[in-house]
């Protein structure tokens, strides 16, 4: 993929996601997003192991995490958090199967379409390995919502 079809996917992918918020509800935004900010934040402090490990490379641009990896996380990651978060939180097993289902759906198919358009590819790791790299954050997800929950730090919607 050129660099420059893969500014345009990137600016699509975050375009498309951020536009979608809105339809969640005002509401569930202001209740769900630190939590969903902070489920981000971990995938960047991962992203330093992963880069190191050498786990996955990118074709264009192999060392700049601003244009490969970030707009994944600010765009289809934030939107996936506060979308399972809004549909299945009070429902544990629910929740975890949603995460599970999208985490799947990450690693298979469109790993195997990114990885054809020549976006980035697996290296060091096989596909549940990434699988769970993105899974283990729903507990932390699920966990920090929680504890805001029950701290009354945001208000039920």
């Amino acid at each position: 993929m050129s660099k420059k079809n893969q500014m345009l996917l990137n600016i699509f992918m975050i375009i498309v996601s951020w536009l979608s918020i809105p339809l969640l509800g005002w509401g569930t935004i202001k209740r769900f997003f630190p939590a969903s900010v902070l489920s981000i934040l971990l995938c960047i402090f991962d992203l330093q192991i992963g880069k190191r490990r050498k786990w996955w490379s990118f074709y264009n641009n192999p060392h700049s995490s601003i244009r490969n990896e970030i707009p994944f996380l600010i765009g289809p990651m934030l939107v996936m958090a506060l979308c399972t978060l809004k549909w299945a939180y009070g429902n544990f097993k629910k929740f975890i199967l949603l995460n599970a289902i999208g985490g799947v759906f990450f690693t298979v198919p469109l790993t195997i379409f990114f990885t054809k358009l020549k976006l980035y590819k697996l290296d060091k790791i096989n596909n549940f390995q990434f699988f769970l790299y993105f899974f283990y954050k729903a507990f932390f997800l699920y966990g920090f919502q929680y504890l805001l929950e029950k701290n009354n730090l945001t208000k039920s919607y």
